[in-house]
Order: C-alpha cells, then structure tokens, then sequence
C-alpha cells in the first residue's frame, strides 16, 4: 500500500486553475523527486499534502484512508511532515531546543510543571545520531553550518515518527560539502522506511538519491518516471516543455 496517493487533484483560486487533475503515488520508504519550472504547480501541490488548504477537486489518501486537511496540524496528525525552504529555525536557540520548539518536554505535575531540558537534549542527541550526524543539541543554531541546520529540521520531524517528510529546495544556497551532508541525511530517512518527496531544481541531487521523478508544467503532471529510465536532458526538455511527455 502506498503512504501517499494523490488522486485526480485540482486546485482553482478563483479563476486561476493551478493544479489540473494530478494523480500520483509515493511508497513507504520511497524517494520521489518533485521537478518543475517557476509556476508549474509544484508548492501549490505541497501546500495541498501539508494541509494549508484542501484541493478543489480530487482527494488525498495517507496509508489508503482518505483524508481531507484543512490545517498542517492535520497533515502533521497523519504522519506527514514539511521541511520548508527557509527551515523556520530560531538562530538564538540550540539545536535542541529548536527540534522541541512547541512540542516542549516537561515534568514535574501541574501547576508546577517545567521544561525537562536534559530529556529534550538527551533524545535530540539520539535523533542526530540516527541520522548519522554531527550536530550536537547544546549547539546554538546561528553557528551551523546548512547542512547542520537541515538536520535539525529533519530532526524535528522524527518526533512524530513521519511517514512521509516534503523537503522543499533543502540544498538551495549551500555548499557542496553541505549538500553532500542533506543527500545523505535523505538516505537515512529512507533507511528507515521514511518516504521522501523532494521538491528542488538541482538535477544532479535529484538523480543522486531520488527512486522516481515527477515533473509538472503549468499545473498538470507531464511525467512520472523511474530514475534509472530517464536522463537529466530528458527531464530538463519535460520542463522546459521541449518534450510534450513522458
């Protein structure tokens, strides 16, 4: 069975049509790379999956159950996480607090109930060590290198045990060592049966950890394709729209 299936979805805002009857599917522990140029309905689509708003038509099923988001805290319920581009890190804190920024570990019996800080440090240390990094959770974020700081991201994710993480553009900006240091946090997560769907222009990190390709243009699916049956020109002429499809 498949984590996510997106079944025929459209999305209008008012008279503009940005999805256009897109149908996919994504395994457990499958990366799928997510390709398309400025416009092409690509964040629309992730905003649809986080659960910032619901599709116009069609529908979204998690583990073969229908569901029907309306706020991420929803999608979050469903095993469905988000990595944004811009990470939303808080640079003043450490790499532990930020893994438990509104999911706080506390003790203690109320009224009188505090933060359990050396809890929150101890399972942070045993996130990053999952994911084979070297960020350390007393480490304050504004100090991090992109790679660091993705792990953090991803870190957060973990608490909740996800089935699927949306990884928005998560090597954008960085260096090649960094990058090197995200595409094998990736491969972690798919280790351990996290599905990934990853949505970026580098063609070469796509082809570097993704198992299959989709490639949007102006709101519809064009191609969804395996990896190892496709070619950077290929999916560059998809784009582009030098090749109809796919």
């Amino acid at each position: 069975m498949s984590v996510l299936d997106v079944r025929s979805v459209s999305k209008s805002f008012g008279a503009i049509r940005a999805l256009s009857e897109v149908s996919f599917t994504v395994a457990a522990g499958e990366v799928v790379g997510l390709m398309g140029d400025n416009g092409a309905g690509k964040s629309t689509m992730v905003k649809l999956i986080a659960g910032n708003f619901p599709p116009s038509d069609g529908e979204i099923a998690v583990d073969g159950e229908v569901c029907h988001f309306h706020k991420p805290i929803e999608a979050r319920g469903a095993g469905i996480e988000v990595v944004y581009q811009d990470l939303a890190l808080a640079d003043n804190l450490t790499a532990a607090q930020n893994v438990f920024l509104g999911r706080e570990m506390k003790k203690g019996l109320w009224p009188f109930r505090v933060l359990d800080k050396q809890a929150m440090i101890n399972r942070s240390a045993k996130l990053f060590a999952e994911l084979k990094s070297e960020t350390r959770p007393r480490d304050l974020v504004k100090k991090m290198s992109g790679g660091q700081r993705q792990a953090v991201a991803i870190a957060r994710t973990r608490l909740s045990n996800a089935k699927l993480v949306l990884m928005d553009e998560p090597t954008a900006a960085i260096s090649v060592r960094q990058v090197a240091e995200v595409l094998e946090l990736i491969r972690r997560l798919k280790s351990q049966s996290v599905s990934v769907m990853l949505i970026s222009h580098r063609m070469p990190d796509v082809f570097a950890v993704c198992d299959r390709i989709i490639v949007m243009r102006r709101g519809s699916k064009v191609a969804d394709k395996a990896t190892e049956n496709t070619s950077p020109e290929e999916i560059t002429g998809l784009i582009t729209g030098a090749i109809r499809d796919a």
